[in-house]
């Protein structure tokens, strides 16, 4: 990326977000932030018992991750964070206008199978359906990225360094 942008790295859960937020940062050389530590012992907490999280739960949580993001501006920097709906996105845009976003995709099935073979994690595989019923993909009009999440990991951040650098002037 040619100016130090936040990237929020946002997907569903089990698209690897907390695997492929570190090397993209250590890849664009800014600090990560793991967005699971932003959220409230309660969102754990319900998340943790199957339950999922609905918008008021959410908004303290992107709250704070836009507070990270905006303190990062300038700076740049890379923030996990499931960011499913268009709602959320704009959240984290009214902290911290710059945001890129790197939505990791991929379908059901693949992610499904990495969630069950993921060990001492809080979000059971029973809220995947919950999440991709909540995922509003990128709009066009959005500053980011799509990537699929097939392949290994270096093979993921090597596309995501690859499509933020694609993306038009406008789009940053």
């Amino acid at each position: 990326m040619r100016t130090p942008h936040v990237v929020v790295v946002m997907g569903v859960a089990g698209t690897g977000k907390t695997t492929i937020g570190p090397l993209l940062a250590a890849r664009l050389g800014v600090p990560y932030a793991e967005g699971d530590d932003f959220h409230p012992e309660a969102n754990i907490v319900k998340m943790s018992a199957g339950t999922p999280l609905g918008d008021d739960d959410r908004w303290p949580w992107l709250d704070a991750i836009g507070a990270w993001a905006h303190g990062r501006a300038g700076f740049g920097g890379v923030v996990s964070c499931s960011a499913l709906k268009r709602s959320y996105r704009d959240r984290l845009r009214a902290a911290a206008p710059g945001v890129v976003f790197v939505h990791l995709a991929g379908d059901r099935e693949l992610i499904a199978d990495r969630m069950a073979h993921r060990q001492g994690h809080f979000m059971p595989t029973a809220l995947l359906d919950s999440q991709f019923a909540a995922l509003q993909p990128l709009d066009a009009d959005e500053a980011g990225v799509a990537v699929s999440v097939a392949g290994s990991p270096e093979e993921i951040t090597d596309r995501a360094v690859k499509a933020l650098d694609d993306l038009p002037d406008a789009l940053r």
